[in-house]
């Protein structure tokens, strides 16, 4: 195992993450409610294409195909007993991949969370949890992942478990939460309690912030809400490609390629340091961001006017500062 990503953070002024693993996949064939994670064994090849894909896009980092591979959430297909060997895949076939680049690339192994409820609500224990991300981290760890990138929470508990579970194994790690009602996650996270959280945490991530969520400005808007808490750890910002739209039996982004770009320039001028897509990203949005990553020089911190007339309205107007509830906001998009 290697620290390789805190040596690029620290000779790079961002770097570029991947984009959507699962809308990927389904475009190769994924059949719905299938593990992605099955692909590992059963079509390894795809995999290898898969994480191909975004480092010819240009992506520094890449996820491993790990996001729903631990116990909790394999159960639920009767494979609990497989975490090893999926996430071990999983890595194997990345670093692979990261090998035979030409410039240096980050395996990150993807952890996604358990999908339980914690106590008092649920049943999940401190412990439990912990165990859970454990095995997983352990695997990946053994594929040769150089990092663990704990996505999608929406749990303070969740977060702290995978932050143990990482210190255990004794990997860096990055996490980021999806904030997707009223600027806060599902639980209630809002921006500025993830910043207290990540500082307070005995074994705090090497980068952390956000994915996933409603669309790209509010995910913007997430970012911001980062670094007005004047935080000096590097912030993720990992956003979907548009809003999702139901066509012809499938589902589909509507973010163009340019609309990324702009996307991924104003993430950095907001503060990212590490800058991605989540789902709907392709890899032409990713060639796309890095052009204009690579070609626009860096510019002030863009107001909230600047993001919503760039990207498109906010879906409420509470950005999590505040008690507001999700008042939605008509969407409209710049095309």
């Amino acid at each position: 195992m290697t620290d390789a990503l805190s040596r690029m953070l620290q000779t790079r002024e961002w770097l570029m993450a991947d984009g959507a693993t699962g809308t990927n996949l389904f475009n190769m064939g994924l059949g719905s409610g299938e593990p992605p994670e099955f692909w590992n064994v059963d079509r390894p090849d795809d995999i290898r294409s898969l994480y191909r894909a975004a480092v010819s896009a240009g992506s520094d980092i890449f996820l491993t195909n790990s996001f729903g591979g631990n116990a909790a959430r394999l159960k639920l297909h009767e494979a609990q007993g497989r975490v090893r060997e999926l996430n071990c895949i999983a890595a194997e076939l990345g670093r692979e991949i990261a090998d035979a680049a030409r410039r240096p690339v980050i395996v990150a192994g993807s952890m996604g969370p358990t999908g339980e409820i914690f106590e008092p609500m649920g049943t999940l224990t401190h412990r439990m949890a912990v165990e859970i991300f454990h095995e997983q981290a352990e695997a990946l760890k053994a594929g040769g992942a150089d990092v663990l990138w704990v996505e999608t929470i929406s749990a303070s508990e969740e977060f702290k478990a995978a932050a143990e579970a990482a210190r255990l194994a004794g990997m860096p790690w990055c996490g980021t939460m999806s904030f997707d009602t009223a600027g806060r996650t599902m639980m209630g996270i809002t921006p500025a309690s993830l910043v207290d959280l990540v500082t307070k945490l005995p074994n705090p991530p090497l980068a952390f912030g956000a994915n996933c969520g409603v669309g790209s400005s509010d995910l913007l808007r997430t970012v911001l809400g980062f670094a007005a808490q004047g935080t000096e750890v590097p912030i993720i910002a990992k956003g979907n490609a548009g809003i999702p739209k139901y066509h012809d039996g499938h589902i589909h982004y509507d973010g163009t390629p340019a609309l990324m770009a702009e996307y991924a320039v104003l993430a950095r001028d907001a503060g990212a340091r590490i800058i991605g897509g989540c789902c709907g990203t392709m890899p032409e949005h990713l060639k796309a961001m890095r052009a204009a990553l690579e070609d626009r020089p860096k510019g002030p911190r863009p107001s909230l006017e600047t993001i919503s007339e760039t990207l498109g309205a906010f879906s409420s107007a509470s950005d999590g500062s505040d008690d507001a509830g999700p008042t939605r906001e008509r969407r409209r998009r710049r095309s």
